[in-house]
């Protein structure tokens, strides 16, 4: 990257999930396949802000690449809840306006991030969840799918996997992680998208951080655009998406500097996991606790980059 941010006309990063993974559990043919679903959707989200798109628009274009791919947790590939089937979640938000749309316990929508999205620029709402968010995508032309897409067979053997060490309620691991974007375009607007289907083994209707606005997700053009991926219910605690963009903005603190600060702090209430950032100057942060995090980044200066473990 160049050293004056100035110069940077647009920046992406992606993630697709935090967690621990280790180069001494993915064989080659696994680092080669999630590198090779990172890049397509750093690809993604490139072709847009390269072209001169809008950063939402990135960010999207890369979440949906990720949601189709079945080897990270979110749309098709995404972890099974304690009862067998799949719950999805999703957020996006714009910096320019701070305008935000989100959803939980999707079920039929093949994209979450399109009906987040949706529910952002043509509803009333910021949040919808369940059967009501899907009814929205349908009365939106957004595309419905049989639950099955969603199901992969390795997915199945996680989550028998799980029950059969009946121990804990939910991967605590947190081996399967969650999907995300950040971007700054050429009008230098931010924004941020995540994607998910929780924890392998998650009851009761649970929902994580990754659809709630300041927790998982946040994009503000006077600070930046923040997506989260870890052990949700600490980063639900300490806000931290939002966290990380005031201390950007009230603080002066630089992007690598408050993801850091945050996660240390995540890490005192129990908990682990990862950020990406991207300030409205483009410069990106990515950030984890964890032994690994599926992450990928470029930008308008030739920076381009796809990573796995913490020694890449």
């Amino acid at each position: 990257m160049a050293d004056a941010t100035s110069e940077i006309r647009w920046s992406l990063a992606i993630h697709g999930g935090a967690g621990s993974m280790t180069r001494d559990t993915f064989d080659t043919g696994a680092i080669a396949a999630h590198e090779a679903g990172l890049a397509s959707a750093l690809a993604a989200g490139r072709a847009v802000v390269e072209a001169g798109g809008s950063a939402l628009d990135a960010v999207t274009a890369a979440v949906v690449a990720l949601e189709d791919d079945p080897q990270f947790n979110a749309g098709r590939g995404a972890v099974f809840t304690y009862h067998g089937t799949n719950e999805l979640d999703a957020a996006v938000m714009a910096g320019e306006t701070r305008a935000a749309g989100a959803v939980a316990g999707v079920t039929h929508t093949r994209n979450p991030v399109r009906l987040a999205r949706a529910v952002m620029e043509a509803g009333p709402h910021v949040f919808l969840s369940g059967p009501g968010a899907d009814d929205f995508a349908r009365d939106h032309g957004i595309e419905q799918v049989d639950p099955d897409w969603f199901a992969t067979p390795e997915r199945w053997r996680q989550l028998e996997e799980l029950k059969a060490r009946q121990h804990g309620w939910f991967d605590a691991g947190m081996k399967y992680g969650t999907v995300g974007a950040v971007a700054r375009d050429a009008a230098g607007h931010v924004a941020a998208a995540t994607s998910t289907g929780g924890l392998t083994g998650k009851r009761w209707g649970r929902i994580g951080d990754s659809p709630l606005i300041g927790a998982g997700t946040y994009a503000d053009d006077r600070a930046g655009a923040v997506s989260c991926t870890g052990s949700g219910e600490q980063f639900i605690r300490a806000g931290a998406a939002h966290e990380i963009c005031a201390r950007m903005r009230l603080a002066g603190t630089g992007a690598s500097e408050a993801a850091q600060a945050v996660l240390a702090e995540i890490g005192t209430l129990g908990g682990i996991g990862g950020v990406i950032v991207v300030t409205p100057a483009g410069e990106t942060a990515l950030a984890f606790t964890t032994p690994g995090m599926f992450r990928a980044r470029a930008d308008s200066t030739g920076l381009h980059e796809v990573r796995i473990f913490g020694d890449d």
